[in-house]
């Protein structure tokens, strides 16, 4: 299939694995997206058995790799199942399978959720946690650090304080690991680099999807890999959390999805969040509130 113009600010409904051809080459400066876990969601997608999901993605990720600028990045929000108190092995091997196919696997983020309820099972306890893989074509990409810097916290107010002869050079690992630190480099700062744990509520209201992820979840990797105008795939888009994402902090959305009922859903929202950002930047709704 010829590849043609691509459409932004658009969600195709259909099945990714037909509709990603159609898009240019390189066109893409960030992929978000969450794809069905094996044999999860199997009212609503049907679910693909562990011992075949990875044959069932690497042709996706292919016409991902396809589509992604050269400086762009890959996030895949992904878990493993647990059957019959094992763990699956079908992300690890996705993974592998991934960098065979020429994937650069740059880091792995961790989204705790922290407001999970409590549960119990005979060899475990509750996950509270899933993947977020990231993935790139090459080892120069882009990347914004200083758009989710995070407060300093209040460790530094001591800390800081009273600074020992160590802390004002950068004092080794006494295990010779290597690794060092300079604690005076944060004298002064108000801010500091997040770690890779993003500590995020799940989202409450599920907008009649079964697996909705919080808005802040991709905004983060916008924020962090993207820049205003900059292009945002999600192949999996469900109910539209990354297009939101995308369309409240200025970027362009590209989303794909098979269920029709969704595709409405995701529109529908999107339509009133831009009325709500419309009426946010109009000038003159600003100055009445302002006299009001």
């Amino acid at each position: 299939m010829k590849p043609v113009k691509l459409e932004t600010n658009i969600i195709h409904r259909g099945d990714c694995r037909e509709i990603l051809p159609t898009l240019p080459d390189e066109c893409i400066d960030l992929i978000v997206t969450s794809p069905p876990y094996a044999d999860r969601r199997k009212d609503t997608y049907g679910g693909i058995p562990p011992d075949e999901y990875v044959a069932w993605f690497l042709p996706i990720s292919q016409e991902l790799k396809r589509v992604l600028k050269p400086q762009g990045s890959f996030i895949l929000n992904i878990k493993e199942r647990v059957v019959e108190g094992e763990r699956g092995t079908y992300v690890m091997e996705l993974v592998l399978a991934m960098r065979k196919q020429g994937w650069l696997w740059t880091e792995e983020y961790c989204w705790h959720k922290k407001n999970s309820y409590p549960g119990k099972w005979p060899n475990r306890f509750r996950d509270a946690w899933e993947h977020c893989y990231h993935f790139t074509k090459q080892k120069q990409f882009k990347m914004f650090q200083e758009s989710v810097m995070v407060p300093m916290g209040d460790w530094a107010e001591k800390r800081l304080k009273k600074l020992t002869k160590n802390d004002l050079v950068r004092d080794e690992s006494r295990a010779q690991s290597g690794f060092g630190k300079r604690v005076a480099n944060w004298i002064g700062r108000e801010k500091v680099y997040p770690t890779n744990v993003l500590h995020l509520a799940t989202e409450v209201t599920n907008k009649n999807h079964s697996a909705v992820f919080p808005v802040e979840l991709p905004s983060w990797f916008i924020k962090l890999f993207t820049q205003e105008g900059d292009i945002v795939l999600d192949p999996f888009i469900g109910s539209g959390t990354t297009a939101r994402a995308t369309q409240n902090l200025g970027r362009k959305y590209v989303g794909i999805e098979a269920k029709t009922e969704y595709v409405t859903l995701a529109n529908e929202e999107l339509v009133s969040q831009r009325k709500l950002l419309e009426k946010a930047h109009d000038p003159y709704r600003a100055k009445e509130r302002t006299q009001k």
